[in-house]
């Protein structure tokens, strides 16, 4: 399928498209959503609920999972309508560094998208 072959980079840099969540929903695979929530509760050491984890991606509209949902790098990034945060006149603000801290890839992802924007 081709959807799939597709890279989806979120806002924020992480790729939404390897992302756990988004395959469980796009296989529609409650199985997967279920281990996805119980891989994070256990990472992230607060309860996620399998209904917490269904995300369609951080770009299409649609079902979200419990923090892209409320994401506020995701909300600004909508608000200034620009393609990720590696687009952004203000890159790389410090709503974004300190999750950058967490998630070394993603800069990687934003320098590139940034690079070749």
């Amino acid at each position: 399928e081709s959807s799939t072959s597709e890279k989806m980079i979120a806002y924020c840099g992480l790729i939404c498209t390897v992302c756990p969540a988004y395959l469980a929903t796009k296989a529609n695979d409650e199985k997967k959503a279920k281990e996805t929530a119980e891989m994070w509760t256990k990472h992230y050491g607060v309860d996620i609920k399998v209904e917490d984890v269904w995300c369609d991606g951080c770009l299409v509209d649609g079902k979200k999972c419990v923090h892209c949902g409320v994401c506020e790098i995701r909300a600004c990034a909508v608000e200034k309508g620009v393609k990720n945060c590696g687009h952004c006149d203000d890159y790389s603000c410090e709503k974004l560094d300190g999750y950058l801290k967490l998630i070394p890839d993603a800069r990687i992802v934003l320098d590139m998208e940034r690079k070749g924007r």
